[in-house]
This record gives C-alpha cells, structure tokens and sequence, in this order.
C-alpha cells in the first residue's frame, strides 16, 4: 500500500535547517519541501540539505523548479541548461537530432538532480509560447503546439530513464497571457475551442506518461470564473477526459493569481475541493502555517507515488558516463551562447 502524507509542501529559510524547521518538518500536514536558490550554495550542499531533511521525516518529497535558462535554481556544481526555446530551434532545424537532444537533456537534468538528492524538478514547460507571455516566454519550447508536445515527450523520456518523474506545466496553459500571476490575476478571454486546439495539446496528448500536473493561476473566462487551479471543471477535465491518474500540485498559494480565492485557509481548501493532491505555500511562512493548520488531518498518496526509487547517482559518478559529458558538452555550449 501507497504511504499517505499531508498535503502541503513549503519552503525553507536558508540553506540549512534552522530549529524552527526541525520541528515544523514534523508538522502532520507535511508532504513536501521545495528548494528556492536561497537554499543552495552548491550541489553538493543541495545533497547534504536534502538527507538532513531526511533524517527528520524520511517520507518527504523534495522538489525544486530547475527547468534551465531563467529557471536554474542550483548554478554550481551541475550543468548549466539553457531555454527550453533553444531546444525548439534545433527541432526546427532537424527534427531527429532535436528529439535526441530533448530526451538527452531529460536524462541529465534526472540524473543530476537524484544526485542532488531530490525527488522532482518541476518540468517540463508544456506552455505553449503565444507570443504574449513574458513570464513564460523563452521557458517553452516553442510556439506550435505539437512542437511542445515532441519535445516535451523525449524531454519526459530523458527524466524517466534518470528515473525521476516528470511534473508537466501550466495546465491548461500560461502562454497566452500578457500578466505574470505571480505578480497578477491573468484572465484568458479566449474560446475553449481554441484553447483545446493549441493550449491543450500537449497536456491531452502527454497525459497518459506524465507523473504530475501543475495547474495555472489563470482564468479561462469562457469555461469558468475561477484560476485553472481552484476549478473543479478544470481539474475534472484534466482527470476525466484527459484520464490523467497523476499527482496535481498546485501552483504557489502565495502568488497574487490565487489570492483571489480568499484567505490562506480558503485558498487551500478550495485547491483541494477541486482536485490538488499537494498544495504549495512558498515565501510566506504565515501563510504556510495558516495552511498547515486548515490541512490538519487531510492526507495524500499520489504524491508519494513520485519520490526517487532507484539508488542514487553521486555527482562525481555522472562524470564517468559517456552520455553525460557528451550532453553536459553540447547544454553548456548552448547555455553559453543563450548569454
């Protein structure tokens, strides 16, 4: 049977422990830590974080946001990825050769990341780039939506060869919106229609190999009234007709594109009333305590179903494997020239 945990994942201070943490990591309604670059100094420290964290509640899944480009949490000590869009203009330019190189990059970034000691790296990007959207922007892969798709397909193949799971966002897509919903609330005007023939691509077609699903804090106005993550139609589709059976996390309760569902509290039962397994609280510890508290009680498995299973690479093993230096090689060659 699935070990059940609480439902909510929040961040951290620093980049150890403080005594506050040690107690706090015991909190019931605990299921998750995700790491922010003020956690982390190295890889290497990044490792001896997470097995402190494990020695305190070894049933914790630890995650970070480590997609490349503008999103690279941990600088030192791993490979630097560049934009998911520069993948997409090597696909542009030889199909195959993008593919090998989406699934290549998959693997290092799994590879690298269970040597850092986690469990997850939220990604892949599924947006796809409508052009609007500089929050996502350079992040996706490109703006035709089977594109995306391809791409995020050998991207998820890479991860689960690395064995990680793959945690495919923002469903059902940020691209299209000029507003950052961490600093807004974007509304969509757009038909259904045309969101299910672009927006929705890749999730519908992706569904069935992804692990985990993150939804947007972005209003689809002519399907509901509420953000993407606090709607039951939404969350029902991604489950229904979508048959996604994975762990869905919500996007940050913190950010201002969820504050419209009220308070801390209500901002986490709603997520959970429309269908989020695991609730993220990040940057506002009062916050985090106020969910904390609202979540008392509430359990999940699925996300339990994503933690790291095989045994664990050391960062000074990958250098031994062929196909990380000559991946290693070509990302940081392209992350260079993204500069």
């Amino acid at each position: 049977m699935t070990h059940s945990v609480g439902p909510v994942m929040l961040d951290l201070e620093g980049i150890s422990l403080t005594s506050d943490e040690r107690e706090l990591l015991q909190n019931d309604a605990l299921g998750g830590v995700i790491l922010f670059a003020r956690n982390i100094q190295s890889a290497a420290q990044v490792r001896a974080l997470c097995d402190t964290i494990r020695q305190h509640r070894p049933d914790l899944l630890i995650a970070i946001d480590q997609e490349g480009g503008r999103v690279q949490r941990i600088q030192q000590g791993v490979t630097r990825l560049p934009p998911m869009a520069l993948l997409g203009q090597h696909y542009l330019q030889d199909m195959a050769e993008g593919l090998v190189l989406a699934r290549d990059t998959g693997w290092l970034l799994g590879m690298e990341m269970a040597a850092c000691g986690l469990d997850i790296t939220f990604a892949p990007v599924l947006d796809v780039d409508g052009g609007a959207s500089s929050v996502i922007g350079d992040r996706s892969f490109g703006q035709n939506p089977q594109q995306v798709t391809a791409l995020g397909q050998a991207l998820i193949q890479g991860l689960h060869e690395a064995g990680m799971a793959a945690v495919g966002k923002h469903f059902p897509g940020h691209g299209s919106v000029a507003e950052d919903s961490h600093i807004a609330l974007p509304i969509d005007g757009r038909p259904l229609s045309v969101i299910r023939q672009h927006d929705l691509v890749p999730f519908t077609q992706l569904a069935s190999v992804l692990d985990g699903v993150m939804p947007a804090h972005v209003i689809f106005q002519t399907f509901d009234e509420r953000p993407a993550g606090f709607s039951p139609a939404w969350l029902g589709m991604l489950r229904e007709s979508l048959k996604f059976k994975g762990c869905i996390f919500s996007d940050d309760l913190s950010m201002v594109g969820a504050q419209v569902a009220g308070s801390p509290a209500e901002r986490a039962n709603a997520a959970l009333r429309a269908g989020c397994d695991m609730l993220l609280v990040c940057n506002d510890r009062a916050a985090a305590l106020e969910v904390l508290d609202a979540c008392i009680g509430k359990v999940t498995r699925r996300s339990m179903k994503l933690r790291y299973a095989r045994a664990r690479p050391t960062l000074e093993s990958l250098s031994a494997l062929g196909r990380w230096r000559r991946t290693h090689a070509r990302l940081e060659a392209l992350a260079g020239s993204a500069r």
